[in-house]
C-alpha cells in the first residue's frame, strides 16, 4: 500500500517523460493536502536513481492508475 493511498495519478496513456511524471505526482501530492516538506523528500528520493527507480518510487508514495 502506498505511502499516500488517497492521492491517486494517472500514468497509464499520459506523457511518459519523467518530468512530467514528477509534476503530475508532486502537483496531485499538493492538491491532496501532503506538507511541502514531504513533496520534498518524495521529489529526492525519486530522483535518487533512474527512471525504473522513479516508477517505482511513485509506486510507494501514491495510487497510480
Amino acid at each position: 500500500m502506498p505511502k499516500y493511498p488517497k492521492v491517486k495519478v494517472k500514468l497509464i496513456g499520459q506523457d511518459g517523460n519523467a518530468l512530467a511524471i514528477l509534476g503530475r505526482v508532486t502537483k496531485a501530492m499538493r492538491q491532496a493536502g501532503v506538507t511541502e516538506q514531504e513533496v520534498k523528500d518524495f521529489v529526492t528520493e525519486a530522483t535518487k536513481g533512474n527512471y525504473d527507480h522513479l516508477l517505482f518510487t511513485v509506486t510507494q508514495w501514491v495510487n497510480v492508475k
